[in-house]
């Protein structure tokens, strides 16, 4: 996995690169209430606004970690938005990315960094 500063986690997983928020900003966030989703098909570029998440705290927005097109979405997520606080790194991903370019990734950090950026 790699972790963005935006506190966004990717997971490669054949050719598509999966997207979600840590448990660390999950935490942040409070009690999720409510989460909106890109559509199947949108094409991102990096650091576009893809998702927007509500908590009882305050308003976030997920940015697109990566150029791509939007080829799955954690529909789940739309009635049940309280898993991303549940399982943030597991079954609460927000969305799958065809990614036009991998080595963008290259840019973010491994999981020690991670951790050490949060310490």
């Amino acid at each position: 996995m790699k972790f963005t500063e935006e506190h966004e986690w990717l997971r490669v997983e054949d050719d598509v690169v999966v997207v979600g928020i840590t448990t660390h900003a999950a935490e942040q966030l409070g009690d999720v209430v409510f989460v909106e989703l890109p559509e199947v098909g949108d094409e991102v570029t990096k650091d576009d606004d893809v998702v927007v998440i509500e908590s009882v705290k305050a308003a976030s927005d997920i940015l697109a970690p990566i150029d791509g097109e939007v080829v799955e979405v954690n529909d789940i997520l739309a009635d049940e938005p309280g898993k991303v606080n549940d399982d943030p790194q597991g079954d609460a991903w927000f969305f799958k990315l065809k990614a036009s370019d991998l080595s963008q990734m290259d840019d973010y950090m491994d999981e020690a960094a991670y951790n050490k950026f949060i310490g």
